[in-house]
């Protein structure tokens, strides 16, 4: 196995479950140095169980999140090397019924918190370091009742393509990770009903691979990605979608 990863500082967004808490238990225990955050101090607890992960109770979306989150980084770590923002709500709404809270919110998550962590925690990024953001949708498909949520990932994988340019001369690169519908509890925690649940599921009829990742598959791209070997790729959006994307 490459020791690519071993001593690397990694701060992971949104790492109290789902595809956090996988990407923070995998760079674990490739011998990185896992700094995890989120909301809730109980899940962020169950993430770094029985590993060396650390925790920091901090929101994204709050400009104190954020300080907190770089500060709690560089104190323990002295710099970050790998910088994964995962963190993401939706609230999922067709328009004309798109509450202003419930859209700001997902703006605050999904959108500035990631730009304006990155943008503070880039004086603590040094040569060879990544930001992975982890997206969502293509931007040539629409998906009803998700105007907010799809518009962040979009604007997200946008910013992977700038950011990718404008820090390639300090030797920083930047990738998306797109993935498709996977097992976590994103829709649980929007307050979608039993039956809105499935029919959600019924969106797995269009995925050729017929079924929903596992986060521990996604993770894997990321986690792939932060890897030295992997130190050609930049500012490209890698769609981990089971195949819906081709189609």
């Amino acid at each position: 196995m490459s020791e690519s990863l071993v001593g690397r500082a990694v701060v992971v967004t949104g790492g109290g479950s789902g595809i956090g808490r996988a990407v923070a238990r995998q760079f674990a225990a490739r011998g990185a140095e896992v700094l995890v955050t989120g909301r809730t101090v109980e899940t962020l607890e169950e993430t770094a169980a029985g590993s060396a992960v650390q925790i920091e109770v901090a929101d994204v979306a709050t400009a104190d999140g954020r300080v907190a989150i770089v500060e709690s980084a560089v104190r323990r770590f002295g710099r970050i090397d790998v910088l994964v923002n995962n963190a993401g709500i939706t609230r999922p709404a067709p328009l004309g019924a798109i509450e202003p809270e419930a859209a700001e919110q997902q703006f605050a998550t999904n959108l500035v918190g990631p730009l304006f962590l990155t943008q503070s925690a880039l004086p603590h990024i040094g040569r060879g370091g990544i930001v992975v953001n982890v997206t969502s949708n293509s931007p040539h498909r629409g998906w009803p009742g998700a105007s907010v949520y799809g518009a962040t990932k979009v604007a997200m994988d946008f910013l992977t393509k700038t950011w990718a340019l404008e820090l390639a001369d300090r030797g920083i690169r930047v990738v998306s990770i797109a993935p498709g519908m996977t097992r976590t509890s994103i829709l649980t925690n929007a307050g979608l009903t039993p039956e809105q649940l499935e029919s959600a599921k019924q969106f797995m009829s269009r995925i050729p691979l017929a079924r929903i990742a596992d986060p521990d598959e996604i993770a894997w791209w990321i986690v792939t990605v932060a890897r030295a070997e992997a130190s050609y790729l930049t500012g490209q959006v890698i769609r981990v979608d089971g195949g819906l994307s081709a189609g």
